[in-house]
């Protein structure tokens, strides 16, 4: 069983890494092997030496694999804005030819179940022709997408579920993660995306804090993605 899959949420601040650790941590507990990378991260800070983004700290902490810092998050930019204008920044150009190199190296790495989480939401740039979706589309991966439940949720969901239809990549599965504790109409919210969406639902996970991983990642049907 070798299963790798594109993390992508509804926008920025959907819950992509969170949504992400949650899988890694029920792919563990079912004793499979996991790797996950944060191709590119904007928003990163010198740790030891070494620009570190917290998002792919947390995917390196949570995956059973053992990989250097360096090919988890292999572009790592200093400002926390988009990731093209990061670079730019920095005198650095992003490409998909370039990532999906970096990509393909590091998943030389054996793993049973692979994710890549992508920066933002779908069709973030990464110059002023290519975006993250052409690098899913060339890698030609299956995508799980992350919902942040709240206000216009309805509308980003379904825009970018057929976003990645007309891409002719597959969507595995989608997480409803509720990220808003005032958002009105939560049930009715999940309800409809469960019968427009076009893939299964692998779990919702509530607003809920102070609550224990133990009790978060039973809310995650990983055995929809093994199959």
């Amino acid at each position: 069983m070798k299963k790798r899959f594109f993390v992508t949420g509804t926008d920025t601040d959907a819950g992509k890494t969170f949504v992400s650790v949650l899988l890694l941590e029920a792919l563990k507990a079912k004793g499979v092997s996991t790797l996950a990378l944060k191709p590119v991260a904007a928003g990163c800070e010198e740790v030891d030496g070494l620009l570190c983004n917290d998002d792919a700290l947390k995917l390196q902490a949570a995956m059973t694999v053992e990989l250097p810092y360096q090919q988890v998050n292999p572009v790592a930019l200093k400002s926390a804005i988009a990731p093209h204008i990061a670079a730019d920044e920095e005198g650095r150009r992003l490409s998909v030819d370039r990532l999906a190199g970096l990509i393909r190296g590091a998943l030389m790495t054996s793993a049973d179940v692979t994710l890549i989480e992508g920066a933002g939401g779908w069709l973030v740039p990464l110059n002023e022709r290519e975006t993250l979706a052409n690098l899913v589309k060339e890698l030609e991966l299956p995508v799980i997408l992350v919902v942040g439940v709240r206000l216009g949720c309805l509308n980003h969901a379904l825009l970018t579920a057929q976003a990645i239809a007309a891409a002719g990549l597959p969507l595995a599965g989608w997480v409803a993660n509720c990220i808003d504790p005032q958002a009105l109409r939560v049930e009715e919210n999940i309800q409809t995306l469960q019968s427009m969406l076009p893939a299964p639902c692998l779990g919702v996970v509530p607003y809920a804090p102070e609550a224990a991983i133990a009790d978060l990642i039973a809310k995650i049907d990983t055995d929809l993605l093994l199959k």
